[in-house]
């Protein structure tokens, strides 16, 4: 099949002569290689090489050795895959020579990597297919655009309105004219995205100047989803760029505005029935259970879905980031919302991650709460009416130290993660924690060098 999938592409692109092979790493980064036109079919037979090591990279990009896959083995190569259904052409390069598609790392051919990201979501999806569930399942990615020039104080900004000397500065959510101003952005990222056979449909103005949200569609492929909202991140960083402008996914670019959240959208099916169908859905056993799960989990998987110091900053009461473990019915304020619409679409919205999150760990994370909830008949909290922030609810980690901690106090995250990939993440996690830590901020110059 992957031979006739290369010879079909090939033959109906005939001027494509690069292909970039990527690969997720811990912290969603791409990283990779290139081939020449007359490999790729070899390579979809027989793999390629990367250095297992790319998988235990710092947000520097520097290897954390103590991860133990570094020098101490001898920097060893593993084994990748391309991932059948990810060869598409790279529509923003000009000379349209240019194509690519997502990989994943092996142990042995039939045996992943312990510390690919992706391969931790192929044992959540095995695990979560014993239940007998058909998913419903869609990803939403918020980003900021911003200008490539930063303003007099050497800070990001928004970018200027094309054809005006204005930048956006209101916060107009939903805003039409907001989305009339980058209409050409959002058209070509649309456009670009089905060239590429990933499914993203809309485009919204969300809660800051310069920031949206984009859309994919449900599918019943849980990896696939992944996949797409790891390849939608790296098409509209690549889109803006030909605009002159730079998308962000960081969680919180400015500390006075809304952060950036990834949110995910979870139903399940059994004999074409919804499961979590009701009239009045908070009173459906089976989605109080996996309610239960997720918040059950909410302490040990949180650092997975803040994997930095920034991710922290995003949760701030009343900027529509779950600060506290609650859940309620139309509700944008609590951490695992259930959407309005119509009783057959009734669906678990998980808030809690940040769009600086791998993909790949956010939705292990979802199965796995969902999963340990219907499973042990976990009850949850009573649902939350009105502004969770204004109530008393117990909350989750403020700092990346207790969410570390919480991780290593709940055994379902060796089940769910693997015991190696666990100990990697908080070796890697640990060392950028204190890199982050070890830096002197302009604020404390200001503040304390002319006193102290």
């Amino acid at each position: 099949m992957a031979s006739i999938e290369v010879k079909d592409f090939l033959a109906q692109h005939p001027n494509v002569s690069t292909i970039e092979l990527l690969i997720s790493d811990l912290n969603g980064v791409l990283r990779g290689k290139r081939i020449e036109r007359e490999l790729l079919e070899k390579v979809f037979e027989q793999g390629f090489y990367l250095p297992g090591s790319v998988m235990s990279l710092d947000s520097s990009g520097s290897t954390v050795e103590e991860a133990g896959l570094g020098m101490d083995k001898g920097d060893r190569d593993q084994l990748c895959y391309p991932i059948p259904g990810t060869l598409s052409i790279v529509p923003w390069h000009a000379s349209g020579d240019r194509a690519q598609v997502l990989c994943t790392m092996y142990e042995e051919e039939d045996e992943g990597f312990f510390a690919d990201p992706r391969q931790v979501l192929v044992n959540a999806v095995k695990r979560f297919s014993k239940l007998g569930y058909e998913p419903g399942i869609a990803l939403e990615l918020e980003f900021y655009l911003i200008d490539k020039v930063r303003d007099d104080s050497g800070k990001i900004q928004p970018p200027l309105i094309p054809g005006t000397d204005r930048r956006m500065e209101s916060c107009q959510v939903y805003s039409i004219d907001d989305l009339d101003d980058y209409d050409f952005f959002i058209r070509d990222v649309i456009h670009t995205a089905n060239q590429q056979n990933i499914p993203a449909d809309t485009v919204i103005a969300e809660y800051a100047p310069g920031q949206f949200e984009v859309n994919l569609n449900y599918g019943s492929d849980i990896l696939r989803a992944a996949d797409n909202a790891v390849l939608l991140k790296r098409l509209i960083s690549s889109v803006a760029k030909k605009y002159d402008m730079e998308a962000t996914f960081m969680a919180k670019p400015y500390i006075e505005q809304a952060g950036n959240g990834l949110h995910l959208h979870l139903s399940l099916m059994k004999d074409d029935e919804n499961i979590f169908a009701a009239e009045d859905p908070t009173l459906n056993q089976n989605l109080r259970w996996a309610i239960g799960g997720l918040i059950d989990m909410a302490d040990s998987t949180q650092a997975f879905l803040t994997p930095s110091i920034n991710s922290f900053r995003r949760l701030a009461p009343s900027a529509f980031a779950p600060t506290s473990k609650t859940w309620g019915y139309d509700n944008r304020t609590v951490a695992f919302r259930i959407p309005s619409g119509s009783i057959e679409s009734t669906r678990i919205e998980h808030r809690m991650s940040g769009a600086d999150t791998n993909p790949y760990l956010a939705t292990t994370v979802l199965l796995a709460g969902v999963v340990e909830g219907l499973t042990n008949h976990i009850e949850p909290p009573d649902p939350i009416v009105g502004n969770s922030y204004d109530q008393e609810h117990p909350s989750v980690s403020d700092n990346q130290r207790d969410a570390l901690r919480n991780q290593l106090n709940d055994p379902r995250i060796e089940k769910w993660f693997g015991t190696a990939f666990v100990d990697m993440y908080q070796t890697c996690k640990w060392s950028e924690l204190r890199m982050f830590e070890q830096q002197i901020t302009q604020l404390e110059y200001d503040l304390l060098l002319p006193y102290v």
